[in-house]
């Protein structure tokens, strides 16, 4: 992949310019990075199109920085939040961090001749005092914090806005002045809190950074797929698992996620996409599952998928009473709650063939919910 494709593949915006960037790029190895907030115990495939973004960069030779967020994850991003995030004790950060290691080792190279790195930012947030917070924080104004959507947002609805939120994107934009890069990526929901260090970059080092969006995965209602919306596939789920929820994707975001998820070749995609969706869903499931776990797991999660769902339709026999939501009326098959939620929280369950995470959805009359591998029922 040279550099044209790299600022093209799955890139929103390029700010303050994509010419900017390719120029300097040209000029020298640059260093970027982007930022994982521990708030969940694995990540999730929204964040591995940032990881592929980085990995891209990687194989041209540049200097990747994965950022673990383990200071402004106690913080909580309020990024689309109409209400307070929950704050994590560090504890709980710390607990959230046990498995995402093994899974970011398989994804990003940090062996070879140009290894990446891994950087926490409590190594400096820890150590800011009030002197330096005032100081830095004379480079932000009240109105450029409170014209995000979703503090407007909140002030139309009367839910309170806590001042700890407008640090946020402060801590978010010391990360960038304290590893002195050159190029920091997130997702098009990032971009607030990403030119918050872009502007104290500038105010503090007179010095250039640039801020990559990518598009964002969203499913045919157009929420974005991720853990908030309760539909995220985590990457610490069983190959078969991943294969099979990313099969459940809707024709319409399958070139997308190619685009963002995979190095495979875009061109005639959307015809071949028109002529046979079955083939190139199983082809981005095999892809994406590849690189998360291997090709020979891959391959075999392609078998189980193949077994299960194509060569013999599952038969929905059994009646299930309706409750008001998702989790009771798994909890009526299941005559628990605790198993139920469980379940549901591991992608275990799906409504009609659409693996669904948020226990309290409503479900109707005549929906199909599978239940494990083995339970396949209608609601009455």
């Amino acid at each position: 992949m040279n550099v044209e494709e790299v600022l093209t593949r799955g890139v929103e915006e390029i700010l303050p310019s994509k010419k900017g960037l390719a120029d300097l790029i040209s000029r020298r190895k640059i260093t970027l990075y982007q930022g994982f907030d521990p708030t969940a115990d694995s990540l999730h495939i929204g964040h591995l199109a940032g990881i592929m973004k980085l990995r891209q960069f990687q194989k041209l030779g540049h200097k990747v920085i994965f950022l673990i967020g383990d200071f402004t994850a106690q913080i909580g991003d309020p990024t689309g939040k109409i209400s307070a995030r929950k704050k994590l004790t560090k504890e709980q950060v710390q607990k959230n961090l046990k498995g995402w290691l093994k899974i970011i080792r398989r994804l990003i190279d940090f062996k070879g001749k140009n290894k990446a790195i891994i950087s926490y930012n409590s190594k400096w947030n820890e150590k800011i005092t009030f002197e330096d917070l005032i100081e830095i924080t004379s480079n932000f104004t009240v109105q450029q914090m409170i014209e995000r959507d979703m503090f407007q947002e909140r002030i139309k609805m009367g839910n309170p806005i806590y001042l700890h939120e407008f640090l946020y994107p402060v801590a978010q934009a010391i990360d960038s002045v304290k590893m002195g890069v050159d190029l920091e990526i997130g997702g098009t929901d990032q971009l607030f809190n990403m030119l918050a260090g872009r502007q104290l970059v500038k105010a503090t080092t007179g010095k250039e950074k640039y801020v990559m969006t990518l598009k964002l995965l969203s499913d045919k209602e157009g929420k974005k797929v991720g853990k908030t919306e309760g539909n995220a596939i985590f990457l610490n789920q069983p190959p078969e698992d991943i294969f099979g929820a990313i099969m459940s994707f809707p024709d319409q975001i399958l070139k997308t996620a190619f685009e963002l998820f995979t190095d495979q070749n875009l061109e005639a995609l959307e015809k071949s996409i028109k002529q046979d969706p079955m083939r190139e869903k199983k082809r981005l499931a095999f892809e994406i599952t590849k690189i998360i776990y291997g090709e020979r797991k891959a391959a075999n999660a392609q078998k189980i998928f193949e077994k299960n769902f194509q060569q013999k339709a599952p038969i929905y026999n059994l009646k299930i009473k309706k409750g008001k939501n998702l989790l009771e009326t798994v909890s009526n098959v299941l005559k628990s709650k605790s198993e139920a939620k469980r379940l549901i929280n591991a992608g275990s369950v799906d409504i009609n063939e659409q693996t669904v995470k948020n226990y309290l959805i409503p479900v109707r009359s005549g929906d199909r919910i599978k239940i494990g591998k083995k339970i396949f029922a209608i609601v009455e």
